[in-house]
């Protein structure tokens, strides 16, 4: 299956889950037009308490909606946006690609992935059972962090529900992800 846009999300203040949009506006170097995250430097609001003039990693939020059909075999029901994400995402292996992969999104938006949404006491807040069920482990022990990519907007365009998601640079060497 090629991959593509399942939904999109956008709030325009700090919450954990996010709203259904028709559509969404990715701003390079800001992230997604009304969105509380969007900007040059970090939104997140306990790395703004470190340190404000950090810059934003983490502009835009994709997740697969795979994990969801995952969760749902756990007795965990899941909508899109829910966990907070911008983009849902179907058929992409997002926890597959490489730090520094650019992303078309639709024909116009590039989204390079600097790295995992590393989840957070939030996410159990929102479902009890839900942060151990996006949490794993490799049998060789590594943590498996499974709650989506973070992403920075490097050419700004529309995001619509059914556009393609194609993967238009692959770094070499290629640096797993590590979360941002």
């Amino acid at each position: 299956m090629p991959a593509r846009v399942v939904a999109v999300h956008c709030k325009g203040s700090h919450a954990f889950s996010k709203d259904s949009a028709r559509r969404i506006q990715l701003l390079a170097g800001q992230g997604v037009a009304g969105d509380a995250h969007c900007g040059v430097t970090v939104k997140h609001r306990s790395r703004v308490a470190r340190d404000p003039t950090q810059p934003n990693l983490r502009q835009v939020h994709l997740m697969h909606s795979e994990l969801f059909a995952e969760l749902a075999r756990k007795g965990l029901q899941v909508l899109p946006g829910q966990l907070g994400e911008n983009i849902t995402t179907a058929g992409l292996p997002v926890l597959d690609l490489a730090q520094g992969t650019v992303l078309r999104i639709g024909t116009q938006a590039l989204v390079r992935v600097t790295g995992l949404r590393n989840p957070c006491a939030q996410i159990e807040a929102f479902m009890p059972g839900l942060l151990a069920a996006v949490l794993d482990r490799t049998p060789q022990g590594q943590r498996v962090r499974k709650a989506g990519i973070m992403g920075i907007v490097l050419e700004s365009g529309t995001v619509d529900p059914g556009d393609a998601i194609t993967i238009e640079h692959i770094p070499h060497p290629a640096a797993p992800l590590q979360p941002v």
